[in-house]
């Protein structure tokens, strides 16, 4: 008994073929934008605390770089909300080196904002 053969893909023109991007397909954003200035932050700021952080609460790209608040936990506890979490400023430059950071805000995992 032959095995079934698997039906031949359809070939589409490729953009790194043509040059040319198909329609619909998203523009090639640039290694250095937000979701490259987020990865950076929180992967240097591992090196520093020894702690991955939670997430990326701000980022805003600046003349000398980015600046991001990350969040990271800090002590763990039971239950899970009153964990105490940590609000990191950190500044990026250019090409993507930590050159400053600072702890903005100590809180519990289960507190909100309370801003008017």
């Amino acid at each position: 008994m032959a095995a079934a053969e698997e039906p031949a893909k359809r070939r589409t023109g490729s953009s790194r073929a043509t040059g040319r991007r198909p329609a619909g397909e998203p523009r090639h954003r640039p290694s250095k934008g937000p979701a490259w200035a987020m990865r950076t932050a929180s992967e240097q700021l591992t090196e520093l605390l020894g702690r991955a952080p939670d997430s990326v609460s701000a980022l805003k790209s600046t003349n000398d770089g980015w600046e991001a608040d990350v969040e990271v936990l800090e002590l763990e506890r039971v239950p899970d909300t009153t964990s105490v979490m940590a609000t990191y400023h950190v500044s990026l430059d250019k090409e993507g080196d930590l050159v400053a950071y600072e702890r903005t805000r100590r809180y519990t995992k289960g507190q909100i904002d309370r801003r008017g």
